[in-house]
């Protein structure tokens, strides 16, 4: 059996946890479940991260930021699309 692609999210968390509230050495907390520690360093930095975004004053949360995200793709994509229907009409 391979390793997964994709690690589930509570999994991904949860591995954080435990980087971040024990005093074990990433490698070693890696090591322990399974996974390459540069993946485990990544999923950390990313926490670290959204910490420090989520504390700016005025922040937008996560699913605002993913909302913001998908809204901009699909004003992008009408406005492609207008921009069809503008020639063919002409």
């Amino acid at each position: 059996m391979g390793r997964p692609w994709k690690y589930p999210a509570e999994f991904q968390s949860e591995a954080v946890g435990l980087v971040l509230t024990t005093d074990k050495p990433m490698a070693e907390v890696a090591r322990d479940l399974g996974i390459n520690y540069k993946t485990l360093g990544a999923w950390v930095r990313k926490e670290r991260e959204q910490k420090t975004l989520d504390a700016l004053p005025g922040a937008l949360s996560e699913h605002e930021r993913l909302e913001l995200k998908w809204l901009r793709r699909e004003v992008a994509d009408l406005k492609v699309e207008r921009e069809i229907l503008r020639k063919a009409a002409a």
